[in-house]
């Protein structure tokens, strides 16, 4: 199996931590976004400091003054290192993502399947264009895949919009 050159699964969050300090509970269906998205990151990922030491990796995500600060850990809880990025270049499709999110919410408590699913099919797209960003802002520094930069996008959400 695996040997001291490390493995492909080496390259993975094994475990996220969301900073108490800068995030609010949020509404039940934001908690539950971040909360699926944390699952679902945790159960499938692609994560690697670009330059840094094998993985598994643990993550501490927070904002700080409109920056999304990524802390990233090895498997000890040593630190490897701090990636601080402006959230200016998500602001708007983060706006989009929620607004679109709020109408998604409200249509599967009263809405028919048809409408469900052109809001639903809407709020894939948006949160698409958010991945396709942070995996452009990430650039260099931390190497994901689509998948986990879609489910990062949802907590970046979470985080971002304290609900």
């Amino acid at each position: 199996m695996g040997d001291d050159t490390g493995t492909p699964g080496d390259d993975r969050l094994i475990a996220i931590t969301l900073d108490e300090a800068s995030i609010e509970r949020g509404n039940p269906d934001v908690e539950h976004e971040r909360a699926v998205a944390v699952y679902d990151l945790l159960e499938e990922n692609r994560f690697q400091p670009v330059g840094g030491p094998k993985g598994p990796y643990r993550l501490m995500l927070s904002i700080r003054e409109n920056r999304l600060v990524l802390d990233v850990a090895d498997e000890a809880g040593e630190r490897i290192v701090a990636h601080i990025l402006s959230l200016s270049p998500l602001r708007k499709v983060v706006k989009d993502y929620f607004l679109i999110c709020e109408s998604y919410f409200t249509a599967i408590r009263q809405a028919a399947p048809a409408q469900i699913e052109a809001i639903d099919m809407g709020r894939r797209g948006v949160h698409d264009e958010g991945s396709r960003i942070l995996m452009e802002r990430l650039e260099g520094k931390i190497a994901v895949d689509h998948d986990t930069a879609r489910r990062l996008f949802t907590l970046i959400c979470a985080l971002h919009f304290k609900g």
